[in-house]
């Protein structure tokens, strides 16, 4: 089982948070403004960047907070799962 751990303004996998094997980004305003997912070819195909996504939507619920998707790989996610649209931050 991979472990995602938190970093400074990221989620990531691996031993070494400078050089992860996988991470999702973001800024911490008084939303959450997701700009990069990444997966290594080590770990593609396993759904990681989909677990990635689930563990930020669970840090932006626990903290009160929304999701601006800045990250093409987030935003498509986050708007075919209605079980996201509660932390989607809708822009006009």
């Amino acid at each position: 089982m991979t472990t995602i751990k938190q970093g400074d303004g990221k989620f990531y996998v691996g031993e070494d948070e400078q050089h992860p094997l996988a991470e999702i980004t973001f800024q911490e305003k008084d939303h959450l403004v997701v700009d990069h997912t990444y997966v290594s070819e080590e770990l593609r195909g396993q759904g990681m960047a989909a677990k990635l996504v689930e563990k930020v939507v669970g840090y932006a619920r626990d903290e009160q907070k929304k999701i601006d998707p800045k990250c093409d790989y987030t935003e498509k996610k986050l708007k075919e799962t209605p079980e996201y649209h509660d932390v989607l931050l809708e822009n006009d």
